[in-house]
This record gives C-alpha cells, sequence and structure tokens, in this order.
C-alpha cells in the first residue's frame, strides 16, 4: 500500500487498498488488489468503499481476491535479483577481432582514435 495512493472516493482520503476497472464490452467491473501504477482509467479504492461496490443494473462485479503470501518479494524474486546483479558485475571479455590490413601510418593518437596519413 503506497501513502501517496489515496482513495479516488470524492472527499474520502483514506488508503487506497484496491484498484478498480471496467471492461465495457463485457459489462464487467473488475475490482483487484492495488495495482502497481495508478492508471488514468482504473479507480483507486480504500478498503470501506471497495467492500460497499455495485456496479450498474446487468453489470456483473468480479472480485479478485488479493493474495497476502504475496505481499513483498519472494524468494525466486531475490535469488533472480542477486543473479542479474551478479551477471551485471562480471568484467565483460574483450572482443578480439583481427585488425584490418592498413594503407597509411599512424602519425598520432587520442584515446582509442587513431591518426592515419595516407602515402
Amino acid at each position: 500500500m503506497s501513502p501517496a495512493r489515496r482513495c479516488s472516493r470524492t472527499a474520502c482520503g483514506r488508503a487506497a487498498v484496491a484498484t478498480l476497472t471496467y471492461v465495457y464490452a463485457d459489462q464487467t467491473a473488475v475490482l483487484g488488489p492495488l495495482s502497481t501504477y495508478a492508471e488514468p482509467h482504473a479507480y483507486d479504492l480504500c478498503e470501506a468503499h471497495s467492500e460497499r461496490l455495485s456496479a450498474p443494473r446487468g453489470w456483473e462485479v468480479l472480485r479478485l481476491a488479493a493474495d497476502l503470501s504475496s505481499q513483498g518479494p519472494s524468494s525466486d524474486d531475490l535469488l533472480a535479483l542477486a543473479d542479474a546483479v551478479r551477471e551485471a558485475g562480471r568484467p565483460v571479455a574483450p572482443l578480439r577481432v583481427a585488425p584490418a590490413e592498413e594503407t597509411g601510418r599512424e602519425t598520432g593518437r587520442r584515446g582509442h582514435l587513431r591518426v592515419l596519413t595516407t602515402d
């Protein structure tokens, strides 16, 4: 639950715990766990407003149960992150390419650049 995300209902300042979206083609209101990012076409609701939610007549309300065990990173997530950090920290082997045949003579260098003259 992010302290910056508040309930979308007017005059409600409580923290949001669920996200409501509408699937107009199916006439379905979907209420699920708080989304990762605030979407412009979704509504964040506090616990009280999410429990009292009703949909228009003829619409279905689909409530997705929040999996409390998935709050925060799992051990698999942490291991994947550790592997990614290890991989990023490994030194990169230099690419070995046979030099092309040169037609000029090197007269100067600046970093990895060379100045060549043609005869």
